[in-house]
């Protein structure tokens, strides 16, 4: 490009160096660029051309202005043309190669002094990418909606931005005299000493407001170390009273300082809280329709959430960072947990135990001031006192409800998340506090019990101990120091926090003792840092707001700082907090990587594990495995639906019948039977089913069906799938089962729609076809056959085996099987003296019986008599029935001729048709209503046992146990940890 501009300028000075020959005039030379002209001056005669000296105006140059462009004025000459011959190209080109390199080394140098000073003032700038999610998504995208190259051709020139500009010269002089007032010496040396310090000692402090607030600690921290110094100097001269009144002085002054500061740090901190509160609500109304990440916090507790659950039987222990919070029953933990979150969340009691069980809390920043529980959706507002009593009822009852009966506190942990604008992003568990005694109403394991917890919790050495003293009583009373320098004997991770500062300086007779409490001299223990707070005057009622005013009231008037006992940092629930703040995010950097490693190494172990146990089975954990046999349940409920009718009604009349035959036989057939005629047996038989009809068989008929369809269920859900089965299942599908029977009832009004149509069925007795006679009378002959084999089994047990069974087996009678059978074969001999022999024995009879016995040398009681009489009696009139049966088969042609002129009389057959058309009857109902019914509602109880099971992670942990099981239910909590660890270092290393 050089090159280019070069020659077109040689051609133009050519022609005006050929055109002004012999003329006596300005060069037009002087007219060119300054370039152009270094360039050409060999076209000029050597002898003739002489360089002007230069006149150009000095300016200062500053970074703040601009150097005005001057044009360099030349002497006039006079010059003619001639030719030339000392090669004048050589010449030119040696010029032209000079001014390339200088060129080329100027553009070098100054982009190297450019960038250098770029990466200057880079370094000073604060790191804001940790805000860059504040600004909305569509400043990123500016660059496609608008067309900046049409902006840049609209802007001015630069000679009109120039007029534009301020007056940089008045600008450089208030600068120097802002110079001149920070140099040695000046009212604004001490003011801003801290501040250039603390950019030379240490890098960080470069950036944000907080720098600048740790230098004026700085600062305040000089002037102690100069009282100090101004105190040993006064002892050392020995001038008492004038020592004392500088030490006096420069206390006050310091006060005076530190209470500017604090005002200064309030004001700033009041106004960046409501800053950010502002725009965390901006981005939670959804501008711009952008989604917010999980914060870092909320990531992490979800971490600590899962590892509660996580029950660590391959020694990965959880040693991730959490704040806990420990100390002495009515110490003031509650108190101070809440002035860190800014709300009276706690239930409060006067010296009674409150915290029951573990509260963890997260703190996170966040646009409105809400709590949350980890297990539900319901948001309370804290700065509404209707919501922080509900809150406070909610917590009391979830600790009650973790308490098992018999204890008095509980393992299990509460987790509550609080968000609000202003609060510092940690994760506290606030324990039960530690007793010396139990007292009555506690369970006598309570202080074990509340020493081991606090031992699980304090024992992770990554935890941060928050220890918290009562500085009302006695520092020989405290139990919690004790066990807390057994956990951490060196102190590298305890902050120790005294409360009740008021009333400790009130009751206290030396106030060095609080002095040597807060320097770590007074109690064995040791700690990181030591910190003093006030909590209030101990009434419940109480505001935060209200409080941390007393708090600031009381330690601007105390003698404890203005005597120097307590420094301004270790003072206030504020700076407690930041403090342990920093000491928990410090924690996790250090240690996340190195448990994410662990649970890395874990997760493999167990997936080792399990592809040497169950190759060919996938990895289910217990929920999918829940899910996997619900299907399968609610497939076998939905199979009920898919038997026959058929088969329903089959079942129900089988098992209907077996259930009333009894009944039918002894309590309507055979008393009916004993009747002298037609008649009165047909008359005895209406009546007695009439009773038995309104009082027993619906009921019978309802029990009978809701058996049948439990039978039934149960095969379903027993019923083994060959290959395809899975043992895991069998005790989760019999407690469904258990449970379903156990909820179902059948519809109440199915009894009185049965009693009806089965009042119907037995009322008619016209038997229409021969098929039906038929039909009955096998029937009959299978009831009463099968009485017949009953009874005669009865009898054998009675009179013992018969010869062929004594003389092949070898048994024998007993004796009273011998009476029996003596009694038996009197009885028998009365029977057939006399075939029309009611049912029942006169006494005379019985008389006689007992004689007859007597005679042959057995005595028998009448009672035996009796007894073995029923069971021979009713023998002999079974055989006489199917007997009759027989003679019945030819008797449809007397039955429709009702019998007239005819000897035969089958009423018998007429009452056993009823009752079968009665169980077809009953049977065809009860399947309808189990069909269209009961299946279903039986399906829906099924749904909502597995509902409530699902739900009920102790009884899914009940019914699917085994190694199968909780090797994968460890996997996936281990790989759900490991992925979220994870992702909390990947936000953890965008945040730095």
């Amino acid at each position: 490009m050089w090159r280019t501009r070069a020659a077109a300028a040689c051609v133009i000075c050519r022609s005006l160096a050929n055109s002004s020959y012999g003329i006596k005039r300005k060069s037009p030379l002087q007219n060119l660029h300054l370039v152009s002209r270094s360039i050409h001056h060999p076209y000029y005669p050597s002898s003739k051309f002489q360089r002007p000296p230069l006149r150009i105006s000095i300016q200062q140059f500053s970074s703040l202005n601009r150097l005005p462009l001057h044009r360099t004025k030349l002497l006039n000459v006079k010059h003619g043309y001639q030719s030339h011959r000392n090669f004048w190209l050589a010449r030119l080109a040696s010029r032209l190669l000079k001014v390339r390199y200088l060129i080329l080394g100027s553009a070098v140098g100054g982009g190297y002094t450019a960038k250098k000073t770029y990466e200057q003032w880079k370094d000073m700038m604060p790191d804001l990418e940790e805000y860059k999610w504040i600004v909305p998504d569509f400043i990123w995208e500016l660059d496609e909606l608008v067309d900046f190259e049409k902006l840049l051709k609209a802007l001015p020139d630069a000679d009109d931005l120039a007029k534009l500009l301020p007056d940089f010269d008045k600008i450089g002089e208030s600068l120097a005299s802002l110079k001149g007032f920070l140099s040695p010496g000046s009212p604004g040396e001490t003011a801003f000493r801290a501040t250039d310090q603390g950019y030379d000692n240490d890098k960080q402090f470069k950036k944000g407001l907080l720098g600048e607030l740790i230098l004026l600690q700085q600062q305040i921290q000089q002037h102690e170390e100069e009282a100090r110094r101004a105190a040993g100097f006064s002892s050392q001269q020995k001038r008492k009273v004038s020592d004392k009144e500088k030490i006096d002085q420069l206390q006050e002054e310091l006060l005076r300082t530190q209470l500017k500061y604090q005002r200064m740090l309030e004001r700033l901190e009041k106004e960046n809280k409501e800053l950010r509160k502002l725009v965390l609500q901006r981005d939670d109304k959804g501008i711009h329709q952008r989604k917010l990440k999980k914060s870092l916090i909320d990531m992490y507790s979800e971490v600590l959430d899962i590892l509660s659950d996580y029950d660590a039987s391959y020694n990965t222990q959880d040693h991730l960072p959490r704040v806990v919070v420990v100390g002495d029953q009515s110490a003031g933990k509650t108190s101070v947990l809440e002035m860190i979150a800014q709300a009276r969340i706690f239930p409060r009691g006067s010296g009674e135990m409150m915290t029951r069980s573990p509260v963890k809390v997260t703190l996170s920043e966040g646009p409105h001031h809400v709590a949350l529980f980890k297990d539900s959706s319901r948001e309370f507002d804290l700065t509404k006192e209707e919501d922080l009593a509900a809150l406070r009822n909610e917590i009391e009852i979830r600790m009650r409800n973790s308490v098992k009966e018999g204890c008095t506190v509980s393992t299990e942990t509460i987790s509550l998340s609080v968000k609000g604008p202003g609060l510092q992003r940690m994760v506290l568990v606030d324990l039960p506090g530690v007793i010396s005694t139990v007292t009555s109403g506690m369970a006598p394991d309570t202080k074990e019990t509340i020493f081991s917890i606090s031992k699980a919790y304090m024992q992770n050495p990554n935890a941060i101990i928050l220890c918290i003293q009562d500085g009302s009583v006695d520092a020989e009373r405290s139990i919690v120091t004790d066990l807390v320098s057994q956990m951490d004997p060196q102190g590298k991770r305890t902050i120790f926090v005294l409360t009740k500062v008021d009333l400790a300086e009130k009751n206290v007779a030396s106030p060095n003792r609080i002095q040597q409490i807060i320097e770590g001299k007074l109690f064995p223990m040791k700690a990181l840092g030591y910190f003093a707070v006030v909590t209030g005057k101990g009434n419940s009622s109480e505001s935060i707001e209200s409080i941390k005013e007393y708090e600031e009231e009381f330690f601007q008037n105390s003698k404890l700082l203005k005597t120097s006992m307590l420094k301004a940092h270790q003072v206030t629930t504020k700076n407690l907090s930041l403090a342990v703040s920093d000491c928990f995010w410090k924690m996790v950097r250090e240690s996340v990587e190195q448990q994410a490693d662990a649970f890395k190494a874990t997760r493999f172990n167990l997936e080792t594990e399990w592809k040497n146990n169950y190759p060919r089975l996938r990895e289910l954990d217990r929920n999918e495995l829940f899910e996997k046999a619900k299907n399968e349940i609610l497939d076998e409920v939905i199979s009920l639906t898919q038997v026959t009718p058929k088969h329903w009604e089959e079942m129900l009349e089988k098992t209907l019948w077996e259930r009333v035959s009894t009944h039918v036989i002894e309590n309507i057939y055979l008393p009916a039977a004993q009747t002298a005629n037609s008649g009165t047996f047909n008359t005895t038989v209406d009546i007695k089913l009439k009773q038995w009809t309104d009082k027993q068989l619906p009921n019978k008929a309802v029990e009978v069906a809701w058996e049948t369809l439990q039978e039934e269920f149960s095969r379903f859900m027993t019923e083994k799938k060959g290959k395809e089965h899975d043992d895991i299942f069998d005790k989760l599908k019999q407690a469904v089962k258990e449970e379903t029977i156990k909820r179902h009832k059948w519809n109440e009004r199915a009894e009185d729609s049965l009693r009806v149509i089965q009042h119907n069925a037995l009322e008619d007795r016209s038997i229409s076809d021969k098929q039906q006679w038929d039909a009955a009378i096998h029937f009959m002959e299978e009831t009463l056959q099968s009485r017949l084999k009953d009874t005669e089994s009865v009898i054998e047990d009675m009179v013992g085996p018969n010869w062929k069974k004594r003389w092949l087996y070898w048994v024998g009678r007993t004796k009273e099987q011998n009476i029996r059978n003596e009694t038996k074969n009197e009885l028998e001999k009365l029977i057939k003296c006399n075939e029309d022999h009611p049912a029942y024995l006169a006494n005379d009879e019985v008389t006689t019986v007992r004689k007859n016995l007597e005679a042959r040398g057995v005595a028998v009681d009448p009672c035996l008599i009796k007894d073995t009489w029923h069971q021979i009696y009713r023998r002999y009139f079974l055989k006489s029935a199917l007997n009759h049966c027989n003679l019945c088969r030819r008797g449809f042609y007397y039955y429709q001729r009702h019998f007239v002129d005819s000897e035969l009389e089958c009423n018998d057959i007429v009452l056993f048709w009823r009752i079968q058309r009665m169980l077809a009857i009953t049977a065809n109902t009860l399947r309808q209503q189990l069909t269209n019914t009961e299946v279903r509602r039986l399906e829906k109880n099924v749904k909502e046992v597995l509902e409530d099971f699902a739900e009920d992670n102790e009884k899914k942990v009940m019914l699917l146990t085994g190694k199968r099981v909780q090797l994968a239910e460890d996997l996936k909590k281990v790989r759900e940890i490991q992925e979220k660890l994870e992702a909390f270092i990947e936000a953890l290393h965008q945040e730095k």
